[in-house]
C-alpha cells in the first residue's frame, strides 16, 4: 500500500537545502531550548527539596535520579537511533517506510519503558543500600525515586520524542511539549512541597507528571493528522529496523547509562571522603553543569537529522559545511560557558546552598575547579552524535563508552589518590580531554569513508538556496 505524505506537511525541501550558520543555529535552537527545559525542571527539584526541605533530601534526590536516568536512557536510544534511520529514509525518498520505521520505534520504546519501570522499582533498594545509604538519607532516596520510576514509561517516550520532532520537521512543537512539560512540574513542586508540605514525595509526584505531560501529547500529536513530515501508521515490529536503530542508538544509550553510573561512583566517593555534604556540592554543581551540557547535547540532536538526510542523500558538500559550522558553533559556546561557569559560580551556588555558609563556600570552589570540563566536553557530545547521524552506531558507541565508562570511572578513582578532593572535581575534565582527542582521530580517520572531507563532491550545493 502506498502512503502518502500527510496533508499540508513540508516536502522534503526543508532538509535539502543548503545552511548557513545563522539557518543551522536557528533550525537546532528549538531543540537546544527543549534540552535545556529538560535539564531546568530536574533544577527546580533540586532547587524545592534543598530550600524546602534540606540537605539531606537534596542528597537522596542525586542518589536516586541516576538509576532513572540508567532507565530512562533507553528513550534517547529510539529516539537517536531511530531519527537517524528515519531521515536517512527520507533522504533515500522512502517517507512511507521512515513513517513505518517511526511507528516502531514509538511502539518499541513504549514496551521497554514499562519493561525497565518493573524492573528498577524491584531492585532500588538494593542499589542505594550497595551506594553506602542508610537512614533518613536511604528512606528519602527509595521514596523519591519509586515514586518517579512509576512514570517511566512517560519519560521514555518524551526523551525519544526530543530527537524526532526535529526529524519531524517540527523543533518547535517539540520545545513547546517540553515547556509544557517542565511548568508541570514547576508549579506541582510549589504547591506539593511549600503549598501541600509532601516533601520528597510531593518533588517525586511533580517530576513524574511533568513527565506524564512530555510523553503524553507527543502521541496525541502524531496519532492525529498533522503537519509535520512525520505520523504513525499501521505498521509491525520488525527486527531489522528496530535492531539497526538500537545499535545507531546505542552510544547514546550507552553514553547516558555511563554518565549515570559516573554519577553514582561520584557519590560513592563523595561520601566516602566527605559524607552528605560533598554529595550535595556534587548535586549542585551538576543541577547547573546539566543545563550548560544541554546546549551542547541539544545542537548535537537538533543538527544530526540534517547530516542523516545529506549522509542518505549523498550531498557530501553539505556535510561537509554542516559539520564545519557544527565545529565552529561547539569552540564559541565551550568559551561562553566556561567564562559563564566561572563567574557565576558564587550566584548559581547560592540559589541552592545559601541557608549553609560553609557548604556554599566548599560548592564555589567545587565548581571553578570543575567549570574546566566546559571547554572541552562539547567536542565528544557531538562526535558521538555526529557518527550516529551517519549510521555508525560502533563508533559513536566507542566514543561514548570510553568516554564515560573508561576515562570518568577510571579518573574519578585515581585522581583522588593522587590529589585528594580536588582530584574528584578535576577527574571529569581529564576524561573529557582524553575523550576529545580520540573523537579528533576519528573523525579524520573516516572523512574519506562517508565523505565530508573530499574535496570533490558528489553534489555542489552552491547552487542551493541559502536559508
Amino acid at each position: 500500500m502506498t502512503e502518502h505524505a500527510p496533508q499540508g506537511a513540508t516536502t522534503t525541501k526543508d532538509m535539502n537545502r543548503h545552511f548557513t550558520f545563522g539557518a543551522l543555529v536557528r533550525y537546532t535552537l528549538p531543540t537546544i531550548a527543549m534540552m535545556i527545559f529538560t535539564s531546568l525542571y530536574t533544577v527546580v527539584d533540586g532547587f524545592f527539596v534543598s530550600n524546602y526541605i534540606g540537605k539531606t533530601a537534596l542528597a537522596a534526590v542525586n542518589l536516586g535520579w541516576p538509576v532513572v536516568m540508567v532507565l530512562a536512557s533507553v528513550g534517547l536510544m529510539m529516539g537517536a537511533g531511530g531519527s537517524a534511520l528515519v531521515a536517512k529514509t527520507r533522504g533515500e525518498g522512502d517517507d512511507a517506510k521512515a513513517n513505518r520505521y517511526f511507528t516502531m520505534c514509538i511502539i518499541f520504546a513504549t514496551m521497554l519503558g514499562m519493561v525497565l519501570a518493573v524492573l528498577g522499582i524491584v531492585l532500588l533498594e538494593p542499589i542505594i543500600v550497595a551506594l553506602g545509604a542508610e537512614g533518613q538519607l536511604l528512606d528519602d532516596t527509595v521514596l523519591y525515586t519509586i515514586v518517579v520510576l512509576v512514570a517511566l514509561p512517560f519519560f521514555v517516550l518524551q526523551m525519544a520524542f526530543q530527537t524526532l520532532f526535529s526529524t519531524a520537521g517540527k523543533p518547535m512543537i517539540g520545545f513547546i511539549v517540553i515547556v509544557a512539560a517542565g511548568i508541570t512540574n514547576v508549579v506541582l513542586d510549589a504547591l506539593f512541597i511549600c503549598g501541600f508540605g509532601w516533601g520528597v514525595f510531593g518533588g517525586a509526584l511533580a517530576t513524574a507528571l511533568g513527565q506524564v505531560v512530555g510523553g503524553v501529547v507527543p502521541v496525541v500529536y502524531f496519532a492525529r493528522k498533522n503537519p509535520s513530515l512525520l505520523r504513525f501508521v499501521k505498521t509491525r515490529l520488525e527486527l531489522r529496523p528496530i535492531g539497526k536503530a538500537c545499535v545507531n542508538g546505542c552510544s547514546e544509550l550507552v553514553s547516558n547509562i555511563a554518565m549515570s553510573l559516573v554519577a553514582t561512583l561520584y557519590n560513592y566517593q563523595l561520601l566516602a571522603y566527605i559524607g552528605e555534604d560533598g554529595v550535595a556540592a556534587y548535586s549542585v554543581i551538576g543541577y547547573t553543569a546539566m543545563i550548560f551540557s544541554a546546549i551542547f547535547m541539544g545542537y548535537a540532536l537538533g543538527s544530526s537529522p540534517l547530516m542523516s538526510y545529506q549522509y542518505g542523500a549523498r550531498n557530501h558538500a553539505e556535510m561537509q559545511s554542516i559539520l564545519k559550522k557544527s565545529l565552529l558553533f561547539i569552540a564559541l559556546f565551550a568559551g561562553l560557558m566556561f567564562v559563564a561557569a566561572e563567574t557565576l559560580a558564587p550566584a548559581l551556588s547560592a540559589i541552592f546552598v545559601s541557608y549553609d555558609p560553609a557548604l556554599l563556600e566548599f560548592t564555589v570552589r567545587a565548581y571553578r575547579i570543575y567549570a574546566i570540563v566546559f571547554l572541552i566536553m562539547g567536542l565528544p557530545i557531538y562526535g558521538s552524535a555526529f557518527f550516529t547521524s551517519l549510521n555508525n552506531g560502533l563508533i559513536s558507541a566507542v566514543i561514548a563508552f570510553l568516554r564515560t565508562l573508561v576515562f570518568e570511572c577510571g579518573a574519578v578513582m585515581l585522581l583522588p589518590l593522587i590529589l585528594g578532593i580536588e582530584g574528584i572535581w578535576l577527574s571529569v575534565s581529564v576524561a573529557e580531554l582524553c575523550a576529545a582527542v580520540l573523537t579528533v582521530i576519528f573523525m579524520v580517520a573516516f572523512r574519506n569513508r562517508y565523505g565530508y572531507g573530499k574535496r570533490t563532491m558528489e553534489k555542489d550545493t552552491a547552487n542551493a538556496p541559502a536559508s
